[in-house]
């Protein structure tokens, strides 16, 4: 049996080792419509932006968690940048961000941050984080020093952040977020309830629902934001009544995806819905209040957050 140093960054098989519900590694992929398939390109621009992150020892949700968007949003000088490091504590079934003990924060990473958002001449920026139940608050502060040092640098800008549950810290972690709040709010609770202990282990469906209305009742001029991923075995009904819940705890804007299975020991894809299918949940989901509704198959919780956040459709 091979021995796993606790600080080593865990992906794949060793990720999922010691998860509640064992997951059978996938013999035989779904094939992907025409509709999912992504032309992947390296453009100049891509390459300059991956050596500007690295020479500031950042990261990228982009990168790490191998969203299929990468290459579009990077040509066009985007990124959701992710913070405190690129190990996280939880082992998500669905997610390719590694599991690992993390490092110590990087006290640097809030102006070093803000250098290259500075440098990239951004109007809007999305940023997230790995899971840090290892910290008193989440990570709450560090998120709240990073959007000081951004709004510092860059008075105009606008920044979403799409945060972690902040399981057992709900109270500490909105009174730090309260000494600097974003101006877009965003919470994924990624899937339907019945799904949860199979998908999100170590996350609960009503804490991120109370934790977006939390603060909601705190900041009731900042939009609250969401989303699920669809694919891993809910129905369509179950999306529906997760919907219905969003807007009853106060989430104003709403993300519709398709998930893609990273690697053949993630939990697998059951079906890939169509884009007629997300249209008419994008449709079901204006008719019950969201303010804006991003919904297709390559639709992700920060694609064209900016849009989004201007009021435009994004399918």
């Amino acid at each position: 049996m091979t021995t796993i140093n606790p600080s080593d960054k865990q992906k794949g098989e060793a990720k999922l080792a010691r998860i509640p519900i064992k997951i059978e590694p996938t013999e035989q992929f779904l094939p992907k419509p025409h509709w999912i398939r992504i032309r992947a390109t390296q453009s100049q621009k891509v390459a300059h932006l991956k050596e500007l992150l690295r020479e500031h020892q950042l990261h990228t949700v982009c990168e790490e968690a191998s969203c299929p968007n990468l290459n579009e949003c990077f040509s066009h000088g985007t990124a959701t940048f992710m913070i405190m490091g690129d190990k996280c504590t939880r082992r998500c079934t669905f997610c390719d961000v590694a599991h690992g003990r993390p490092d110590p924060l990087n006290q640097d990473e809030p102006k070093n941050l803000a250098k290259v958002i500075q440098a990239m001449k951004l109007s809007y920026v999305v940023i997230t984080s790995v899971d840090r139940d290892d910290l008193l608050d989440g990570g709450a502060e560090h998120f709240a020093n990073c959007i000081r040092e951004i709004r510092e640098a860059c008075p105009t800008i606008q920044i979403e952040i799409l945060v972690p549950d902040f399981r057992g810290r709900m109270k500490i972690a909105l009174d730090k977020l309260s000494k600097a709040p974003p101006d877009v709010f965003n919470h994924n609770v990624e899937t339907i309830p019945r799904l949860y202990k199979a998908i999100r282990p170590g996350s609960d469906y009503h804490w991120s629902l109370q934790l977006i209305k939390e603060f909601k009742a705190r900041f009731p001029h900042i939009p609250t934001k969401s989303g699920l991923m669809l694919g891993l075995g809910e129905t369509d009904e179950e999306i529906k009544a997760v919907l219905h819940d969003m807007r009853e705890y106060d989430c104003d804007r709403l993300t519709l995806g398709q998930y893609l299975q990273p690697s053949k020991f993630h939990s697998p894809v059951h079906r890939f819905v169509t884009p007629d299918a997300f249209e008419a949940l994008g449709q079901y989901a204006e008719q019950l209040g969201f303010t804006n509704v991003a919904s297709g198959p390559l639709v992700r919780s920060s694609y064209h957050a900016d849009l989004q956040a201007a009021g435009k459709t994004i399918k």
